[in-house]
C-alpha cells in the first residue's frame, strides 16, 4: 500500500431529478440533497486511493463529518475532491470539499479502512 499525505482523488456530477433532496426524501426542494453530497465526497476518496490498493483489496467508508454550506439548483455541476491528510494503518483520513465551480457547498472529514474484499464479504450475514 503506497497511499501518500497530500494525494488526491475527485469525483463530479450534474445535479438531476435523482440527485436532489426532494426525490432523495431529505428535504422537498429540487436542490443537491446532502446524501448525495456525501456520498459524490466518498466517491473521490475512494477513487483517490484504489489504484493504490493491493489485488483483492477496497477501502469502506467508516466515518464522515460534512457540512452542507449552499445549496445547488438542477443542471449545476459539482466537484467533490477528497485529500489524503493522514495515514493511520490501514485507516486513511482525507478533507473532503464539494464545490460548485468556484464556490464551497459543502466540507469535512472522512475516514475509509483498507479491507480484504474477499474476507470482508465473508463476514456480512444475509438472509
Amino acid at each position: 500500500m503506497a497511499i501518500e499525505i497530500g494525494q488526491v482523488g475527485m469525483a463530479t456530477v450534474v445535479v438531476d431529478a435523482n440527485n436532489t433532496a426532494e426525490y432523495m426524501g431529505s428535504g422537498t426542494l429540487p436542490v443537491f440533497a446532502t446524501p448525495a453530497m456525501v456520498a459524490l465526497m466518498e466517491k473521490a476518496a475512494y477513487t483517490g486511493i484504489q489504484g493504490d490498493l493491493g489485488d483483492g483489496e477496497g477501502s469502506v467508508g467508516i466515518r464522515m463529518e460534512t457540512s452542507h454550506e449552499a445549496a445547488s439548483p438542477l443542471g449545476a455541476t459539482i466537484t467533490a475532491t477528497a485529500t489524503v491528510v493522514a495515514v493511520d494503518g490501514r485507516k486513511i483520513t482525507f478533507e473532503v470539499v464539494a464545490k460548485e465551480g468556484e464556490k464551497v457547498i459543502g466540507r469535512g472529514t472522512h475516514e475509509r479502512f483498507i479491507i480484504n474484499n474477499e474476507k470482508f464479504m465473508s463476514k456480512i450475514v444475509t438472509g
